[in-house]
């Protein structure tokens, strides 16, 4: 309770955690957070709940420096032991300081969590990698487990009790979010056979430019492999597809060592396999 308090002391709105946990135990979560003393000496009466901290109301942002825990770094990354190690590249890269003068939590397994107040425009939603190997971020949507909580290896500290400090401007750049994807005219078959594929292509495209870290070679692949398919059976022109979904990954170009030519040669690959097994649509929806 004291730790919730000092929390929201702070401007900081607190949601209990179960238990040596890092899970909320309210479903709506977000919308329960709260600075009201009240409430939080009502919630932490009732059992020594761990606290999170709902980074949107708290105008936060946190990057999450998580270990390697026995994980070989991707190769844009080569050599590279944590979160920390990634995140002194990236500033190098960008020409500035690594950005450790602010508020600052070390974690169970030897992370770190570094607060920042974040801007008011874009809205900064949290993010899986995008940054690099092993950083994460959460903002608006996200919730941090706070100094004070306890898992059964440890608790988390404050390690640097300094005011927060603004998120730099080029951090605000990197985790913004990816513009839109501009739509592409396709060439589709009239009629409702044309309308048919057409959801097709938007369910894969969508898929692409939706896809994780880790995830994204595959989901590309599968994407390109399915609407190849219908190229082979004439159905959809292939530089049609090869612009949409080339498109659709653009946004994901840059991070984690995804690059412009790892992008060309999947949607190539996926294409030959798809070519080489065609799936008729225009019979079937007419």
């Amino acid at each position: 309770m004291r730790h919730a308090l000092r929390a929201a002391h702070a401007g900081h709105h607190v949601i209990p955690l179960w238990p040596r946990s890092k899970t909320a135990v309210l479903p709506d979560w977000e919308s329960a957070a709260t600075t009201d003393p009240r409430a939080i000496r009502s919630w932490w009466s009732q059992r020594p709940y761990n606290i999170g901290v709902a980074c949107g109301p708290s105008g936060l942002h946190v990057l999450d420096l998580d270990q390697a825990h026995g994980h070989e770094p991707p190769p844009a990354w080569s050599g590279a032991r944590d979160g920390q190690e990634v995140l002194a590249r990236l500033a190098t890269a960008a020409g500035q300081p690594y950005p450790s003068h602010t508020y600052t939590v070390t974690t169970p397994s030897g992370g770190q969590h570094l607060y920042f107040r974040a801007p008011a425009e874009p809205e900064l939603r949290s993010t899986v990698a995008r940054l690099g190997w092993r950083i994460d971020t959460r903002g608006a949507g996200g919730y941090i487990v706070a100094a004070g909580s306890v898992l059964t290896g440890g608790a988390y500290r404050v390690a640097s009790s300094v005011a927060i400090a603004p998120l730099p401007a080029w951090l605000v750049d990197a985790v913004k979010p990816p513009p839109q994807p501009e739509p592409v005219e396709l060439n589709l078959p009239n009629g409702r056979a044309g309308a048919y594929v057409a959801a097709i292509v938007d369910g894969e495209t969508r898929a692409v430019s939706q896809a994780l870290p880790g995830q994204r070679h595959e989901t590309l692949l599968r994407a390109a492999g399915r609407l190849g398919r219908l190229v082979g059976s004439g159905d959809l022109d292939e530089h049609t597809v090869h612009q949409a979904l080339h498109t659709a990954a653009a946004v994901h170009i840059g991070h984690d060592g995804f690059t412009t030519r790892e992008v060309g040669t999947t949607i190539r690959d996926g294409l030959i396999w798809g070519r080489n097994r065609p799936r008729h649509i225009t019979s079937r929806a007419e």
